[in-house]
């Protein structure tokens, strides 16, 4: 865990917020309470272990040490602490302190900055002049909350309930009735302020600080009479630049605009130029758009990461489409910019869409305009590398998460793929395929059509690069793709209705990426295609606590199946009738799902002494004899013995298909070494109760190494609120995986441990990989 601290007076604090409340009753801490350490004693602490299970830490209005588990706090910076505990309520602190955008907005407001303020329930208009803590902090607590101090401003001033002093103290000065003291939540900036740093980086801090670009160091953004764009609620408004001057260490604007007002702005809030507002004139954009080296001199083209300048300084973002635009002249790049960068667009510009990005994360701008990013020319190609890999349409996808990092990334709450709108379905399928295995990352990188190229890029870089690069993924980039799978006509419902997994993940290996089909069955001579396999049993198959293993040989001995060839990733579904109805109460998981006797070619070994097999009877398969199910095959000597019993001779043994060339024993040879298993490892399950979808991983090889996933596992608010994954460590499954069938069909559900009566009741789907063929699709 990466611990932020800060100086308050001579001593050096760490401080967190608590995610997850203790479970003790004698503990009676909320999930949200701000807490704090000193880091001498952490650091004393760490030298003695390895890994932190647990950290003596205090709670704000208390004195004494109590012990929480890490896993259950979060390291916030002090500035934040500030924030955050200035809300009197746990569980509103713990709402904020999730919604990451405000409090990092928050950390951005200075005095000056036009805002807008909520009191009673309504939206006053406001200029910050103080920000700061109300009293001072008692002898137990070293913080007591960060408010700010808001002047009325307009219509609004003779509307609040203080002249800027609080018990007594002047804390900044301003007429009756037109101050407001507020926490950080009733405040929002008047204007979006951009953040100079992007949460991407993936260098040090200190490495842009020593090293600013010419344009930073020599260029002044604003001069009087430009043109210059700004955003007041929700518009997007010009004017002209009519001075500017220093106040309190910031540059202000003063600005005429278009509608003959004037407005005092901070230089931060103020982007240079007029932002395309011509009316468009009839274009074919595929005609538009053409190659960017052919007119750039630095030969940067679709997907570089560039640099250009706002009145604030330099923005970065990636150009995502060149051409040109109605009633402009000249070449134009689309830029999709950085997280923290507030653009004006979604992608189009006036009724015509040139590319797609999120809401006001769009600019369209010169291309001349555009230089490379100034913060790699001083990084080390690994980290330009690393960067392109995780941002760049067609590269490869990061690694999946290995199982000695699955507590580090993926353990806790907002973790895994957080749920939006019946998106559960949805988030348990990609967490399933995507989160530890690699099995299926053919469809990230390979080939696809013009038109959904953009569902790969969103898949690749908004869901499983962050997933098993940050442990998390954000429920709009669900619903991202969501509605671009809607709005390409694949199905009206995707953004609303709940679908089944199977026709979610069917549609995107085969009607979207075109993926050969997973699985090839052999049924009479004839191959068949196909993604998933849905079990299915005749009346007789006598099973009541089946394991995958019988389920799937019944089946195919049902219908006379086999396999073609072995699948690099098996899709089982189990025998339901619906959502609701179950043929068994209890599935046990296997493990490991041997396929040697499913497969229509291929060696295989007598299941009496274990040679070189030349026969199949299908009419042995229920046969007590030899194991309660199962296919059996035999060799020449060992067919004959069985099939004279008085009990089998209506038995029509079938000769075995073995591979060309492949020696068989003779008077002069002898036989083969037995040839070699072929299995597959269970990887993960999809489970399914009252409509709501889960999934449990197998991560590593142990028999404890099993994690439970859940999308809206929590909620904080109401139609307001968002749901809170959780990704938690299931070890119990184990104890009863190595049970026997005698003592797992003892086991009363409800009383099962922990999350594993899910895992053997609600079973929906299993996923199984071939370690060995799919290094090769």
């Amino acid at each position: 865990m990466d611990f932020l601290w800060s100086m308050d007076t001579c001593d050096v604090k760490m401080y967190f917020i608590l995610i997850e409340e203790p479970g003790l009753s004698t503990l009676l801490i909320n999930a949200g309470h701000i807490c704090y350490i000193q880091e001498s004693r952490y650091m004393s602490r760490l030298s003695r272990s390895e890994s932190l299970q647990e950290l003596p830490v205090i709670c704000m209005g208390s004195s004494y040490d109590r012990f929480l588990k890490v896993n259950h706090l979060k390291p916030v910076t002090a500035k934040e602490a500030e924030l955050l505990q200035a809300l009197g309520d746990d569980s509103e602190r713990l709402k904020w302190y999730l919604e990451r955008d405000a409090l990092s907005t928050a950390l951005g407001l200075t005095k000056d900055t036009p805002v807008t303020v909520e009191l009673d329930g309504k939206w006053l208009q406001g200029i910050v002049r103080y920000v700061g803590r109300l009293t001072e902090p008692k002898y137990t607590d070293p913080i007591v909350g960060t408010f700010f101090g808001i002047e009325l401003q307009g219509e609004d001033k003779g509307k609040g309930p203080s002249d800027g002093t609080y018990l007594s103290k002047t804390l900044f000065p301003c007429k009756k009735d037109c101050g407001i003291f507020a926490p950080f939540s009733r405040v929002n900036p008047m204007f979006s302020k951009p953040k100079l740093v992007s949460k991407c980086l993936t260098f040090p801090a200190a490495q842009l600080a020593t090293q600013p670009s010419s344009q930073q160091a020599h260029h002044q953004p604003l001069s009087t009479g430009d043109r210059v764009t700004f955003f007041m609620d929700e518009d997007i408004l010009h004017g002209m630049v009519m001075d500017l001057e220093e106040k309190d260490g910031r540059t202000l604007v003063i600005i005429s605009t278009d509608r003959d007002e004037k407005i005092t702005l901070p230089l931060d809030s103020v982007i240079k130029g007029e932002l395309l507002q011509q009316e468009p004139e009839p274009m074919e954009t595929d005609k538009a758009v053409m190659s960017m080296e052919e007119v750039h001199p630095l030969g940067l083209g679709v997907d570089s990461l560039v640099e250009v300048t706002l009145a604030i300084g330099p923005g970065y973002g990636t150009i995502r489409w060149i051409g040109t635009l109605p009633g402009q002249k000249g070449t134009y790049a689309g830029l999709e910019l950085e997280d923290g960068y507030i653009g004006v667009s979604n992608g189009t510009f006036k009724d015509h869409r040139f590319f797609r990005c999120l809401p006001r994360q769009g600019l369209f701008v010169k291309l001349l305009s555009c230089r490379p990013d100034s913060r790699f020319q001083g990084a080390s190609a690994n980290v330009l590398q690393e960067r392109q890999a995780l941002r760049s349409p067609g590269a490869l996808p990061s690694s999946p998460i290995a199982s000695d990092q699955v507590e580090r990334m993926l353990i806790g709450r907002m973790k895994g793929i957080q749920g939006h709108i019946n998106s559960c379905y949805m988030d348990s399928a990609l967490f399933s395929l995507f989160s530890c295995s690699s099995v299926l990352d053919s469809v990230l990188f390979k080939s696809t059509e013009p038109r959904d190229a953009p569902i790969q890029s969103t898949l690749l870089h908004d869901i499983v690069n962050p997933l098993r690069s940050e442990g998390f993924v954000e429920g709009r980039h669900i619903m991202k793709l969501r509605q671009q799978l809607q709005e390409l006509g694949y199905c009206h419902t995707f953004t609303t209705e709940e679908k089944d997994p199977e026709e979610f993940l069917t549609l995107i290996m085969h009607h979207i990426f075109c993926l050969d089909p997973l699985l090839k069955l052999s049924a009479g001579g004839k191959v068949q295609d196909s993604y998933c396999y849905q079990i299915f049993l005749d009346n007789n198959h006598s099973l009541v606590l089946p394991t995958v293993q019988h389920l799937l040989e019944h089946s195919f001995h049902s219908a006379g199946l086999k396999l073609a060839e072995v699948p690099s990733c098996l899709i089982l579904q189990m025998p339901r009738f619906g959502k609701k109805f179950k043929m068994f109460q209890k599935i046990i998981p296997s493990l490991e799902l041997d396929i040697t006797d499913l497969l229509s070619e291929g060696p295989q070994q007598c299941v009496l002494c274990g040679q070189l097999a030349f026969e199949e009877c299908v009419d042995c398969f229920r046969d007590p004899v030899f194991s309660r199910t199962g296919f059996k095959v035999f060799c020449r000597t060992c067919s004959s013995q069985v099939h004279s019993h008085p009990e089998r001779l209506s038995h029509s043994p079938s000769p075995l298909q073995l591979p060309e060339g492949y020696p068989t024993p003779t008077t002069l040879r002898p036989p083969p070494p037995a040839p070699p298993r072929e299995r597959l490892e269970l990887f993960a399950v999809l489970c399914i109760e009252t409509s709501h979808y889960v999934s449990f991983i197998k991560h590593g090889p142990n028999s404890t190494d099993w994690i439970f996933f859940d999308s809206m596992a929590d909620r904080h608010g109401e139609r307001d609120g968002f749901n809170i994954p959780q990704v938690e460590a299931c070890p119990e499954v184990g104890m009863y995986l190595v049970m026997s069938p005698a003592e797992l069909a003892n086991q009363v559900p409800r009383d099962m441990k922990g999350v594993a009566k899910r895992l053997f009741c609600d079973a929906y789907m299993y996923l199984y990989q071939s370690t060995s063929i799919s290094l090769y699709r």
